[in-house]
């Protein structure tokens, strides 16, 4: 199970890697490019320009949902889907860094969070 602070945390394979331009694939697609990333303990995040997809806005997502980067191609690969980031919270760019923000963020995704039973029960129902 994922804790609230492991959500804020990248793996240990990102380590310090400044991912600021790299493009970011969602588990379903192309969703945008890193616009900001932070590496700050327990509270680390990358914030998502998305371009066309969502209209020009941008998303925070928390470090937890990376599931690694390929640094070569410069992608980070997050464990979540397109539809799942586009209901996040909306980001506004005067309130991100405030704790209030960041919480509801953090309960929007730790929620997310389904155990491989789930989703396949999920991923069956959305076919039919």
């Amino acid at each position: 199970m994922t804790t609230t602070t492991d959500l804020w945390t990248f793996p240990d394979t990102v380590g310090r890697l400044d991912l600021t331009g790299f493009d970011v694939e969602a588990t379903d697609g192309s969703i945008g490019k890193v616009d900001e990333a932070t590496h700050d303990v327990g509270e680390s995040y990358i914030v998502v320009d998305t371009g066309i997809w969502i209209f020009g806005k941008k998303v925070l997502l928390p470090a937890g949902t990376v599931q690694r980067v390929d640094r070569d191609d410069e992608k980070v690969y997050v464990d979540r889907t397109k539809d799942e980031i586009k209901e996040a919270p909306e980001f506004d760019k005067d309130t991100y860094t405030d704790e209030g923000y960041r919480s509801e963020v953090g309960d929007y995704y730790g929620s997310q969070r389904k155990s491989g039973a789930e989703q396949r029960e999920v991923a069956q129902q959305r076919q039919q």
